[in-house]
C-alpha cells in the first residue's frame, strides 16, 4: 500500500522502474559494500541496492514509513533502519559501529534541507567511499559550477574543496509521487584524498569563502574588509576589486592561508 506523502518532511517518492534502475545502476552495490540510505521512503531504492549489497542501514525520520520497510526489506537481505534525523547522525561513529573504514551513502534527499545534508555528509568525508544523491537540479547545477558561472558560489566551492562532484543524470518530475514542481537530477560525490585536500584551516577557509559571498556584487576589497587588506589579496595576484564568483576553490585556500599566517 502507499503511503500517503507528507509536505512537512518535503516527500517526493520515486517510483519510475528505469531511474531506479539507473540509479542503482549507478552506485553499483556489491556483496560487502555498506551502504547507507538517507530517507527511503517507500523502499523504491533500498530494495534493489539491498538485493546486491545484502546488508544496508536506511536513515528514516517518518515512523510511519518504517514498518513498511522493514516488512519489505525482510525478505531481500538484512537492513537496518535507524529512526532519526540524519543532521544528528555521526557518520563517523557510524562507520565504526558496522565495522568498516568507509561508508557508501546514498538518498533522494529532500530538497527544502538538502544543503545542510551535503555539509553534514562533508564533515563526515575521511569516513565515506562515495555519495549517490538525487537532488533538486538547480542544487546539482551550483554544486558542479566553474568559476565565472552565475550559479557559482559558496556551496560550489566548498564541495568542490572537500568532493570530486560528477553529476549523472536529470530525473523529470513525473518520476515521483506527487511530482515536484522542479526537475531533479543524480550527482555523485567522491571524498577527496587526504593528499588532494586543501592545506589550510577549515574554519578559516569557511569564513573567507562565506564572507566573500556574502554581498555577490560587491568587489574583495570589500567584501573581506576586516579580515584580509587590498595588499594582501593582490600580494596573492588576485585583483581586490574582482568579484568571488570569479575565483577558484585554490584562491579562496591561497587567501584563508594568508589569514591564518595574520592570525
Amino acid at each position: 500500500m502507499n503511503a500517503r506523502p507528507k509536505k512537512s518532511f518535503g516527500q517526493h517518492f520515486l517510483h519510475e522502474k528505469r531511474y531506479i534502475e539507473r540509479i542503482v545502476s549507478s552506485i553499483s552495490p556489491r556483496d560487502g559494500d555498506v551502504v547507507v540510505e538517507i530517507g527511503p521512503g517507500e523502499g523504491a531504492l533500498t530494495l534493489p541496492l539491498l538485493a546486491a549489497a545484502k546488508r544496508m542501514t536506511a536513515i528514516e525520520l517518518d515512523t510511519d514509513l518504517i514498518p513498511g520497510l522493514r516488512e519489505r526489506a525482510a525478505a531481500v537481505g538484512e537492513l537496518t533502519v535507524i529512526h532519526a534525523d540524519v543532521l544528528k547522525v555521526d557518520f563517523t561513529q557510524l562507520a565504526r559501529d558496522l565495522g568498516v573504514e568507509k561508508l557508501r551513502i546514498a538518498g533522494n534527499l529532500p530538497y527544502y534541507i538538502s544543503s545542510p545534508i551535503l555539509f553534514h555528509c562533508v564533515d563526515h568525508a575521511a569516513a565515506i567511499a562515495d555519495m549517490h544523491f538525487m537532488l533538486q537540479k538547480e542544487v546539482v547545477d551550483r554544486m558542479a559550477a566553474e568559476p565565472g558561472s552565475k550559479v557559482y558560489g559558496r556551496l560550489s566551492v566548498m564541495l568542490q574543496l572537500a568532493c570530486k562532484v560528477i553529476p549523472l543524470f536529470n530525473v523529470p518530475p513525473g518520476a515521483f509521487r506527487p511530482p515536484p514542481k522542479v526537475d531533479s537530477a543524480v550527482v555523485r560525490l567522491v571524498p577527496l584524498t587526504p593528499d588532494q585536500l586543501p592545506k589550510g584551516d577549515p574554519a578559516k577557509i569557511h569564513a573567507v569563502v562565506k564572507a566573500a559571498f556574502a554581498m555577490r556584487r560587491k568587489t574583495l576589497s570589500n567584501t573581506l574588509k576586516g579580515l584580509i587588506d587590498e595588499a594582501t589579496i593582490r600580494s596573492l595576484d588576485i585583483d581586490p576589486r574582482a568579484r568571488a564568483e570569479t575565483l577558484s576553490p585554490g584562491d579562496f585556500v591561497r587567501l584563508a592561508q594568508t589569514l591564518a599566517s595574520a592570525g
